[in-house]
């Protein structure tokens, strides 16, 4: 047995088989053939076998996704059955007497390089769709599977280098019981997905994809960070106890579904949830969530060749205001940028993307994208209740700038006869710095703040939180944090405003008693952490925990603020 330490992503214990979702080796060596028509054979031989690997992920598509997403796989189809392509790829193997995986590169490279070249823009997105064919058909003649998590039909355990938003999403839960992977952290999104669909994981083990082979038996621990390969009968039964315990504790949180979440000397707070999408509300409203605290609108974008129309836009916004009823939805404006980019839109490579053109600096210039977004929130506005905020903003100018772009939409569609609520309030993250420290001046403007504290914590300690080796800078009680967090939500207060945490930090367990004594009005969370927040929220006293917060103001490090939290509460 193999023991992996690594850093505990998403609580719970998972056991099962392993499953690489790790790119194989598409390296090809180019050969001399003397027969051909075997080379031929062999190739329309991998062609068929693409076809009907095609022909399965188009059903599950149109199943699962709708015909939209079907649709794409049709394309793929119809670049298998072009002559003009497969004709040159056989006749390039008669002529040149090459093997059919160099054939079949250098000619798709070719073909890819013209089509990329068009001015016409279908006709460019014929490109990519070579590409993703083309590596189909080449991984048939090398004899390696390319993953795809979305086809998996058993019960697995993912083992990556790393998950993209994407991938996560398209993981079933169902049949995908937890995943590791080499890199990542608390905050990378990845693990910010897994605790939203309530999938076991554990980041940052540096050598899962090199250490697991497929079908090795795996348990994921993540409670405590660990990973096990090929594990002993005694730690199995060991680990199926402790995932029985962990399932017990959580009906026992269950029980809370429905209580106020109130500290043991009266004081109310707000638990909410993030999410990504439609199908996270109900895990919102099962996990006694009191509203949306951070809907993360990108994902919306992400998965496609194209930007989402405004109706697209407008029916998801509806779909999720109409579910969570009178209980408030916060919705953040696109938020692409940093790691998370979208391919169709060209955005210029950077050498810090983070400290880029991303967020609201990308909707600033690029209007037509914001303001769809904006419409489609709008016209959504009369189902349920709607707050706005935009990311990333650094200055009083971006905030009103954004509010006139939206003030704008607000009137010509009423102008149109288009029905607008009149009670959507509008906000801000505080993610920056700079926006910390002068939020007595952005208090006058806003409605509300929503401290990001994922990012507010990278850029004041100047930490990319995606790096393994300043890993350890990742300091959510960091005093200089807590001092930020202060001011924020003491600004929001003095003009009568609200503040929340739609960071990771807002469901911590070290973090929460802190954030309390501050007097943070709503703790936006993974649905998953709602209940176990709650209950411990219950057990706080908020007026000894402000006494908590005024002394850990005082410390000079974080170690000294992780051991004063433990001396004065039970965690």
């Amino acid at each position: 047995m193999k023991n992996l330490k690594g850093i505990a992503a998403s609580s719970g214990i998972a056991i099962g088989k392993a499953y690489r979702l790790v790119e194989p080796d598409f390296t090809i060596t180019k050969k001399t053939i003397s027969d051909t028509k075997n080379e031929i054979d062999r190739f329309q031989t991998a062609v068929s076998h693409a076809k009907s690997d095609l022909e399965i992920i188009r059903t599950k598509a149109l199943n699962e996704l709708g015909e939209e997403k079907a649709q794409i796989f049709d394309a793929h189809m119809l670049v298998l059955s072009d002559p003009e392509l497969l004709s040159s790829i056989e006749g390039k193997i008669s002529s040149d007497m090459v093997n059919a995986e160099i054939a079949l590169k250098e000619t798709a490279d070719m073909f890819i390089t013209m089509f990329e070249q068009m001015d016409n823009e279908y006709m460019r997105e014929r490109a990519a769709d070579i590409k993703d064919v083309s590596k189909r058909v080449l991984a048939h003649l090398l004899g390696v599977e390319i993953p795809n998590p979305g086809l998996i039909n058993e019960a697995v355990v993912i083992i990556a280098t790393d998950l993209t938003p994407s991938d996560t999403a398209q993981l079933n839960k169902e049949f995908v019981k937890g995943f590791t992977t080499d890199i990542g952290g608390r905050t990378s999104h990845s693990a910010i997905m897994a605790r939203s669909m309530e999938i076991p994981a554990v980041v940052g083990t540096n050598s899962a994809s090199q250490t697991i082979a497929n079908g090795d038996m795996v348990i994921v621990d993540g409670i405590n960070g660990e990973v096990y390969i090929n594990p002993s009968p005694e730690t199995i039964e060991k680990y199926k106890n402790l995932q029985q315990d962990f399932i017990k504790q959580k009906s026992e949180w269950a029980l809370l579904k429905d209580e106020p979440s109130i500290s043991k000397d009266g004081t109310q707070v707000e638990l909410v949830a993030n999410i990504g999408s439609p199908q996270d509300v109900e895990s919102v409203i099962s996990n006694g969530g009191e509203g949306v605290g951070l809907y993360r609108t990108e994902f919306l974008y992400m998965e496609r060749d194209q930007l989402p129309t405004e109706d697209e836009q407008f029916e998801a916004y509806k779909t999720v205001l109409e579910q969570m009823g009178e209980k408030t939805v916060v919705v953040r404006t696109l938020d692409i940028g940093g790691d998370k980019q979208l391919p169709y839109l060209n955005l210029p490579t950077e050498m810090n993307p983070f400290l880029g053109f991303r967020a609201i600096r990308l909707c600033l210039e690029e209007q037509d994208l914001f303001r769809t977004q904006l419409r489609a929130l709008l016209r959504a506005s009369i189902y349920g209740n709607l707050k706005i905020m935009f990311p990333m903003i650094a200055t009083i100018n971006e905030f009103r700038a954004a509010k006139a772009i939206l003030l704008e939409e607000k009137e010509s569609l009423k102008a149109n006869g288009v029905a607008i609520s009149e009670e959507i309030e509008v906000g801000i993250m505080v993610e920056i710095p700079s926006t910390a420290v002068i939020a007595d001046q952005f208090a006058k403007e806003v409605d509300f703040f929503s401290i990001g504290t994922n990012d507010l914590i990278q850029y004041t300690l100047a930490a990319d939180r995606m790096n393994e080796k300043v890993s350890y800078l990742y300091q959510p009680y960091n005093p200089a944090i807590l001092r930020l967090v202060k001011m924020v939500i003491d600004a929001a207060h003095s003009e009568g405003k609200w503040a929340g945490m739609c960071g990771e930090m807002a469901g911590d367990e070290i973090a929460i008693p802190l954030l309390l004594g501050l007097g943070l009005d709503e703790f936006s969370m993974s649905a998953s952490s709602i209940l176990k927040a709650r209950s411990q929220i219950k057990g706080l006293n908020q007026k000894e925990m402000a006494q908590l917060a005024e002394e850990a103001l005082t410390k000079g490090t974080v170690e000294e603020v992780i051991e004063l939290v433990k001396s004065k509460t039970v965690i």
